[in-house]
């Protein structure tokens, strides 16, 4: 499943995100590809250590964990604490696939990538190129949002970074694992509950969104892992 979704930060949360960002260091992006990704990646990229990285990496989790379009459609375990790059002057990312474990920094704890998650700081008229191309079931999709947005799409699926021809393209770019580890499985019960809240504007009393909801909570019981 893809889905973009819009204003997770607000404008003057993107205003304040820019202002740290942009007066932060800046290291060249290979230093965290792996051996494939090295060869196709240029780019620029905060350290995982960044204080900066880490001040707006927190914002956007506190927003995430209030955007309730965001917890259904993940259904997010464990998120791996945003990550922020930079491209410009035709910098770009070739095609590539996403790691499938990655380690929490300054922990052990190790997860599995469910979800890649890219949340844009730039709006589409502040830069040319740089639209995130994902391949899916029905072909290429392109993808160039507005600043404070974010696109959640399946961390199996292969992808690029167009090269950034003016301007720059700021994001912030993470994994999640989700308690549903199948993407068919999240999308039903993404469907399913989009359909249950529907029912509960329109017709909250009625004993058909009590028993949906059921369904629901048992399907989750039986496909989650914790």
């Amino acid at each position: 499943m893809l889905l973009a979704i819009p204003d997770v930060l607000t404008p003057a949360q993107v205003t304040e995100a820019r202002a740290i960002l942009e007066a932060a260091d800046w290291v060249d992006g290979k230093a965290t590809a792996g051996h494939q990704g090295a060869r196709v990646k240029d780019n620029m990229q905060l350290p995982v250590d960044s204080p900066a990285a880490k001040q707006v990496g927190q914002l956007i989790l506190k927003a995430l964990g209030a955007n309730p379009l965001f917890m259904s459609a993940a259904l997010p375990l464990h998120i791996l604490p945003p990550m922020f790059n930079r491209y410009s002057g035709g910098q770009t990312f070739g095609n590539h696939v996403d790691g499938s474990i990655r380690t929490i920094p300054g922990t052990g704890h190790r997860l599995r990538t469910d979800l890649s998650c890219t949340l844009f700081f730039a709006g589409p008229e502040e830069y040319d190129g740089g639209e995130l191309i994902i391949e899916d079931t029905y072909g290429s999709k392109s993808v160039k949002l507005p600043a404070g947005s974010m696109i959640l799409y399946p961390s199996t699926s292969l992808h690029q970074v167009t090269p950034v021809t003016r301007g720059t393209r700021l994001c912030s770019f993470f994994w999640l694992q989700s308690m549903i580890r199948d993407d068919g499985q999240r999308r039903l019960l993404f469907d399913l509950d989009v359909a249950i809240q529907r029912l509960g504007t329109e017709m909250a009393t009625h004993p058909s969104t009590v028993q949906l909801t059921g369904v629901y909570h048992n399907l989750l019981r039986q496909w989650a892992e914790m």
